[in-house]
């Protein structure tokens, strides 16, 4: 059990390695890159994570290059430079490294064969087909998340394929999850994508502090948010900071496979007191409608 711990990446993989021994005792403190933090992340479920870890006890720092990491007698010593051009010093005890992660496809002798690679991942087509006859590639080798869900899908759409059949894998509907406490999870556009693409939307959010279950759970930070189209009311994105919400994120996308409404969520009864009535709850606030806050 380090008592210092840092961890260069503010990603998924630090975030949830950090909240781990955070919550374990570490003294843990997270570099990162990048100026931003959750950059991935829909602004407002970043903005509530930041504000969550942070009154947890973690540390960020924005914005730094690594200059040097040294092993010393007393740990390990990293030597950068933050977002403000200062230099600084940091000593822990352990250092976690996780600035991202590359298909894994070195030493796989894919030329031989005619296998084309792009960046170390391996070429194929929207069906997963590659350039070769009868070899197929799914997962983290080739385009798309590198999420395991979607590599189970990835397979078995293949499989079906060879058997004959017509598979789809709409990459647009797969779940992210950020295992942390509270854990994080998002499916379909960001705020901030819409944004950019010109698309008008309309937005209904609910906190966990007003949901029963979650107060008799004693874990009401977070908040659910529904992004829904402005004159459809079809689902775009339904983003969730709060107590298991790698579960409650799949109504989420069920109803945007069925390019279902916020409407349509709204109207569904829901078990009480559960923590999926945030769901509802959020999915009503979209046209202002919410009953208990």
């Amino acid at each position: 059990m380090p008592k210092r711990l840092g961890v260069i990446g503010a990603g998924v993989i630090g975030l949830e390695m950090g909240s781990v021994w955070r919550r374990l005792g570490a003294d843990v403190t997270i570099l990162e890159a990048l100026p931003a933090f959750l950059g991935a992340a829909d602004e407002t479920i970043a903005k509530e994570a930041s504000k969550i870890f942070v009154k947890q006890g973690l540390k960020f720092d924005f914005g730094v290059s690594i200059n040097a990491v040294k092993k010393v007698k007393q740990g390990v010593t990293i030597e950068y430079k933050s977002a403000d051009g200062s230099a600084k010093t940091l000593d822990v005890d352990k250092l976690i490294v996780s600035i991202g992660r590359v298909a894994n496809t070195t030493g796989l002798n894919a030329e031989a064969i005619g296998l084309k690679l792009d960046r170390g991942f391996i070429v194929v087509d929207g069906e997963c087909r590659t350039g070769v006859p009868g070899v197929w590639a799914i997962g983290d080798v080739v385009r798309g998340p590198m999420l395991a869900h979607k590599a189970e899908e990835e397979g078995v759409a293949v499989a079906e394929r060879i058997a004959g059949q017509k598979p789809h894998v709409n990459f647009n509907t797969i779940p992210w999850v950020i295992y942390t406490s509270p854990e994080i999870a998002w499916v379909g556009k960001t705020e901030q994508q819409l944004k950019a693409e010109g698309i008008e939307y309309k937005t209904g959010t609910f906190p966990f502090s007003a949901n029963a279950r979650a107060r008799a759970l004693g874990d009401t930070s977070g908040l659910v948010k529904f992004i829904a189209k402005a004159d459809t009311d079809e689902v775009l994105g339904v983003h969730i900071i709060g107590p298991m919400a790698s579960e409650l994120i799949s109504e989420a996308v069920v109803a945007m496979e069925f390019r279902g409404s916020a409407e349509d969520i709204g109207m569904i009864c829901h078990a009480h007191p559960s923590l999926s009535e945030a769901m509802k709850e959020a999915a009503l606030a979209v046209d202002k409608r919410s009953l208990n806050i």
